[in-house]
Formats: structure tokens, C-alpha cells, sequence
């Protein structure tokens, strides 16, 4: 009988999936150093397969970043923000790739807010696929539970800008705010943890008002597209994407408990080559084999600033970061990024652990790193000219 007892109350105290992924926010250094990696062995995920056809990175010219050269000034910024890989491609070539922490190119890293981005784009080839018809629907259209709701009225597009003026708190470090609760709940009539949590939302500003980050309508997003492609984020993005631009390895998405869709604001892993590989794809202006496989609409869209946020010169676009020189980057928290400068035909993947979700010193490193890599392409190309 005690044994029964013990047995159903350890039961009782098992943290749901939701509750799982919440505490990731909060796990300690070591953990997301280990754990980062194999988010999904350690979560529900969709696999998205990668096929025969590779897309190359032949090896390019090595970039010098000055004082030590590469490795020297790449090594010391890898380890002192926890960074477990750094790939940079120019014209499709590796200048520079390095790994840490024990990681190395045939594992995956979770891209966090990446995935962002991620789902945008395969909102793009929705479009351009006519299964969404306009980005000025609304998300009721798609979405009929949200009907009686704040977002009821919200568009597509005013989604994709994160300007729909429902209220939400996005603070990493807070366990009360919003980002940190929106997986807790138990699961209400088979909708998704975000369906269930969004539609208590009050509205705050009037839509199309106010840009206010927000995770969970990216897994609304997400669930729009799933709703009009039929499939999950993980099958379409190996449809449209991942196999016909010739990604090296499987990619995975984790799955929310209540619905088993796949979350389109986080969730995706894969190796920091096919980040890479993602950079080039928007490079190349979404095209596979010559022929746009996203729509013209999105990406005028996408990749110029549709708002304004908190840093001078910096922009937000389609859920893409967008930069006041053209470039434009998915970012993610504990330093993930895939970062593109079109003027450059500059791709950098990176992926880490960073001791912080985020922070202005983190944020302002990176940068740092960011313009090192350009001062030095550009110092090599005025080398080459005289």
C-alpha cells in the first residue's frame, strides 16, 4: 500500500511537457550547455527529413579578423559567451567555422526565436502556393476558435509585424510574465496551449498601432499555417525547403502536448550548416533552382522595417530583424542567430548558451563580432583593389 502511495504521488508532481519547456527559461548553465543540443530527444517533435541532394558549402578563402588572426579573436568571443559553433559563409563559401563546448557539425542546436523567422517564411510560400490568399485576412478566417476573442479582427500581416495590440508580457526572467506561464495550463478541449491561453488576452492598443514582441502569436502563426497547408511546420518546411534546397541533415520542430501541432515560435533544431544553408536560401531571395518558391509580397515585406523597435537603425520586418545597411537576421535567445548583409553576400550562423536570455552586453558583443567580420571582408576588399 506505501509503495502505491509513493508511486502516486510521484505521479501527481510529474511536470507536464508545458511546464518542461517552461523551466528552460530558468535552467542553470551547465544544463542548457548539455541540454541544447537535444531538445528534441527531450521534448514531443515532428521531423523534417533532409534529402539525397546536398547544397555545398565548398571551403573559401580563411578571414582574418586582425590580432590573432581567426582563431584568436573567434576562440575568446566563442568562450566568453558560451557559444557552441560559428559558421560564416561569403558568396556561398566557408570563411570562417569554428565549434565549442563539445559540439560539433552532424549535431542539431535549438534555434529558439529562429524558428520565428522560420515560420514566416514558410508563410511566404503559403502565399505564394495561394493557401493563404492575402496577408490582409483576418485570423478568424483560419483560426475559428478565436472568433469571440481579441484577435478576432487582427490580420495576417499585422501578426507577422507583431502589432496586433493584444496585451502580453515577454520578460525571460520573470516567472509571472506571460512567455513564462502560456505553457503551464492544462490543455482545455484539444487546443493548443497558446489557442486556449491567447483567447483570455486583453486588448491593449488598437491593432496596428504598437509593436510589442510576442512569442505566443508566433505559435499562432505557426498554427495558421498549419491550419491552411494542412500539414506540420516540420512536413512543409521539409517539402518546400529543407529537401529541395538540399539541406544536410534532418531538422526537428517540438510539438505542443495539447494539439500536436508544432510550436512556430520555438522549438526547431538543426546543425549550424543548415543554419547556414537558411541564411543562403534568403540570400539567394527565397529561390530554389532559380524559380521563388516565396511570395514577392512577403518578401518586400519581410526584410525591410515595418516598425520600429527600442535600438536606433534597427527595424523589425516580417518577424525578421532588419537593419538600417539592408542586412537582416532571425535571432534567438542564448544567442542564436542567422544573420544576412545582401550588400556583402554575408551569411553568419551561430549558435550558444549564453549565461543570459539576453542582455545589452550579450546583444552588444554580438554586434561587435558581427562588425568585426564585415570591417575585415571590407579591409580585404580594399586591399584587393589597389
Amino acid at each position: 500500500m506505501t509503495v502505491t502511495l509513493l508511486t502516486a504521488a510521484s505521479e501527481q508532481h510529474t511536470p507536464t511537457i508545458g511546464q518542461q519547456r517552461e523551466a528552460v527559461l530558468f535552467w542553470p548553465q551547465a544544463q542548457r550547455e548539455a541540454q541544447f543540443r537535444r531538445m528534441y530527444e527531450l521534448f514531443p517533435s515532428d521531423r523534417a527529413p533532409h534529402d539525397a541532394h546536398v547544397h555545398e558549402l565548398p571551403q573559401g578563402k580563411p578571414l582574418l579578423l586582425g590580432g590573432q588572426g581567426a582563431s584568436g579573436l573567434l576562440a575568446g568571443y566563442m568562450d566568453q559567451h558560451h557559444l557552441a559553433g560559428v559558421l560564416v559563409l561569403q558568396r556561398g563559401r566557408i570563411r570562417l567555422q569554428r565549434y565549442a563546448l563539445g559540439f560539433g557539425p552532424a549535431q542539431r542546436w535549438e534555434s529558439f526565436s529562429v524558428a520565428k523567422s522560420v515560420t514566416s517564411v514558410l508563410l511566404g510560400i503559403a502565399l505564394q502556393r495561394g493557401d493563404i490568399r492575402s496577408l490582409d485576412d483576418t485570423l478568424g478566417t483560419y483560426i475559428p476558435e478565436l472568433r469571440d476573442s481579441a484577435y478576432a479582427k487582427v490580420t495576417v500581416q499585422q501578426l507577422l509585424t507583431m502589432t496586433s495590440g493584444v496585451h502580453w508580457n515577454e520578460d525571460y526572467a520573470d516567472a509571472r510574465s506571460d512567455v513564462a506561464q502560456m505553457y503551464l495550463g492544462a490543455c482545455v478541449d484539444g487546443q493548443a496551449h497558446i489557442l486556449s491561453y491567447l483567447r483570455r488576452q486583453p486588448r491593449q492598443w488598437p491593432a496596428g498601432t504598437h509593436w510589442n514582441y510576442n512569442t505566443a502569436e508566433t505559435d499562432l502563426l505557426g498554427i495558421l499555417v498549419q491550419r491552411a497547408t494542412h500539414r506540420s511546420l516540420a512536413a512543409y518546411l521539409s517539402q518546400t525547403v529543407w529537401q529541395p534546397y538540399g539541406m544536410a541533415a534532418d531538422a526537428y520542430w517540438i510539438k505542443d502536448e495539447c494539439d500536436g501541432s508544432d510550436t512556430g515560435g520555438s522549438g526547431l533544431s538543426a546543425t549550424l550548416g543548415d543554419y547556414a544553408r537558411l541564411g543562403q536560401f534568403m540570400l539567394d531571395g527565397g529561390r530554389i533552382g532559380g524559380k521563388p518558391v516565396v511570395a514577392k509580397a512577403w518578401l518586400d515585406g519581410a526584410l525591410h522595417r515595418q516598425e520600429s523597435v527600442d535600438e536606433p537603425g534597427r527595424g523589425y520586418g516580417y518577424l525578421w530583424w532588419t537593419d538600417a545597411d539592408g542586412s537582416y537576421a532571425a535571432i534567438g535567445i542564448f544567442g542564436q542567430m542567422v544573420y544576412v548583409d545582401p550588400s556583402r553576400q554575408l551569411v553568419i550562423a551561430q549558435v550558444g548558451a549564453w549565461p543570459h536570455a539576453t542582455s545589452d552586453a550579450l546583444v552588444a558583443a554580438r554586434s561587435a563580432f558581427v562588425a568585426a567580420i564585415k570591417h575585415a571582408l571590407d579591409a580585404e576588399r580594399d586591399s584587393s583593389t589597389h
